[in-house]
């Protein structure tokens, strides 16, 4: 029996927006908060009807505002708190929800709370940080380096787990609590949606067991920040590396009052050793897991996130499918195997053009914090050669550069200079480029959508597998009400698929002459069949 809050969230087709990156509004080659009420009308055409928005709140930008400085104001290069509250209200009045970034774990060492907890060790800030005489552990830097930072001013260390000048909060201060529920507190009455909560394991630390994260108190400092809100009506999306499903209902139960769903990462290692090192896999491994998830999230009733990428990892298509000959039918395969799941989709921007990595000859092309200090570890490791080609293949900066509006200059993204190189390809993968193609990714996904959102088999349906794990596919059914929709996804080499129903009509496919059910099926190809 699905709960209402299901049926309610299941409908959400969540769009994520790097602001940055999506859209110049006033010429200053930086993305703006104008610049998304400039592309409401684009994003609608899609058919999303939810935004997250990456972090847009005041910083100085060591980590592309995940170091704030303020959470009850805008930075100045995205605009002003007027302009997010006319992006509420357009975004609104089109029927789209907005998502703001939280950022808990931590803030700038330019954040008030910081400068005045580094002053002394008996003020009010104080204990807002961890601080400690020596380093308390032998911990790490996410960025590298030591997660232990000394600061001469109050003559001891202060925890970063990411940037050094990103110092982490000490939850265990009732205060740090009170003063995050203000936040969720101010940004809801301004009328945003929901939250997408980064890294919020980490706001309770393990010191005992020596983890950062998933500490003693974790489940009771998420309640406290969302359990006093209506959470069968604000949304929150955890980025939290819960490895099991014991741990996910420990989240996402809707009896706990803490998140409306996770972020599960199993599936984002596919096609890579680690993070900076590629390997040789299959669209079978993320078949395989996308299956374990589906049926364990449908037997405790949880939703799930269907994601393929965001903006910490490099392009999906380009380490799982194929980036070159078979892009569109790549995009278009990945986009069918994760959105006609059971779960909430969400959608990068440029996956729905099919936006693939760049490649530099050079360091001096990448901005992100994590990609320049690895470079320098890499360097000293592998030499500067294989560094580098290490960095082009795992950097973030892979999806933060400017969003390919057209093939003219910068991209259509500024009229200049962008604050980062735009992507390699831009003249190949842009949206002006591909609307006009035989071949749009663009066209599919909105087709695909659309689908998605008349089809209560997609959104609501019972899942059944019908491919076996040695099969070079995915074929599965979804179920509802007496009506079924068949889905097939064919991976890297021609498969001959026989299912035992040919019933129903070929509603959406990614290779132009299937016209109804044949038994071969071509690399990365995609056909839904049903009776709607």
């Amino acid at each position: 029996m699905l709960s209402e809050k299901y049926k309610q969230f299941a409908q959400m087709i969540v769009y994520q927006i790097y602001p940055r990156s999506f859209n110049d509004s006033n010429g200053d080659g930086i993305g703006d908060i104008r610049g998304i009420i400039e592309k409401l009308e684009y994003l609608n055409e899609l058919g999303i009807n939810a935004i997250w928005i990456c972090p847009c709140y005041k910083s100085p930008n060591d980590d592309n505002g995940y170091d704030i400085s303020d959470y009850y104001d805008i930075m100045d290069e995205f605009g002003t708190l007027d302009d997010i509250k006319e992006l509420i209200s357009e975004a609104h009045r089109r029927e789209i929800k907005i998502i703001m970034d939280l950022v808990p774990n931590h803030t700038s060492t330019q954040h008030k709370w910081f400068i005045e907890s580094k002053k002394s060790k008996d003020n009010y800030y104080s204990d807002f940080y961890y601080w400690f005489d020596e380093p308390a552990n032998d911990w790490k830097s996410e960025f590298g380096g030591s997660a232990w930072e000394y600061c001469a001013e109050r003559n001891q260390y202060y925890l970063h787990s990411y940037a050094v000048s990103q110092a982490d909060l000490n939850w265990d201060n009732p205060k740090v609590v009170e003063e995050m529920q203000k936040v969720v507190d101010y940004w809801t009455a301004l009328g945003v949606d929901g939250f997408r909560c980064d890294v919020i394991d980490q706001i309770s630390k393990d010191f005992e067991n020596g983890r950062n994260c998933f500490g003693p108190n974790l489940h009771k400092y998420i309640n406290a920040l969302f359990g006093r809100h209506e959470t069968e009506k604000l949304f929150t999306v955890g980025e939290c590396w819960a490895e099991d499903i014991e741990e996910f209902c420990r989240h996402a139960k809707e009896e706990r009052k803490e998140l409306t769903t996770l972020f599960q990462f199993d599936h984002i290692d596919c096609g890579r050793e680690s993070k900076f090192v590629p390997k040789n896999d299959s669209l079978k491994s993320v078949r395989d897991i996308l299956i374990k998830w589906q049926k364990l999230c449908y037997d405790n009733d949880l939703l799930y996130t269907l994601f393929s990428d965001n903006h910490d990892h490099s392009p999906f298509i380009s380490r799982i499918g194929n980036d070159r000959e078979l892009r569109y039918e790549s995009a278009c395969l990945i986009a069918t195997m994760f959105y006609t799941l059971r779960g909430i989709p969400f959608i990068y921007q440029g996956q729905e053009i099919g936006t693939a990595s760049s490649h530099y000859d050079s360091i001096d092309h990448f901005r992100d914090v994590e990609s320049l200090n690895l470079y320098k570890i890499f360097s000293e490791q592998y030499g500067e050669e294989k560094a580098l080609e290490m960095i082009n293949f795992g950097s973030r900066d892979n999806e933060r550069h400017p969003f390919s509006w057209n093939g003219g200059k910068y991209a259509g993204f500024s009229t200049a200079e962008p604050w980062i190189p735009l992507n390699s390809r831009f003249n190949e993968i842009n949206l002006e480029r591909d609307m006009l193609s035989q071949k749009s990714v663009f066209k599919y996904y909105k087709d695909l959508i659309a689908l998605r959102k008349n089809s209560p088999e997609i959104l609501f349906g019972d899942f059944e597998v019908l491919s076996k794990p040695q099969d070079n596919y995915f074929a599965f059914t979804r179920t509802y009400e007496g009506k079924t929709v068949t889905v097939i996804c064919n991976f890297e080499r021609p498969s001959q698929i026989a299912l035992p129903s040919r019933e129903g009509k070929l509603l959406l496919g990614n290779y132009s002459d299937r016209k109804g059910f044949s038994e071969l099926f071509r690399p990365y190809e995609a056909a839904v069949y049903g009776d709607i």
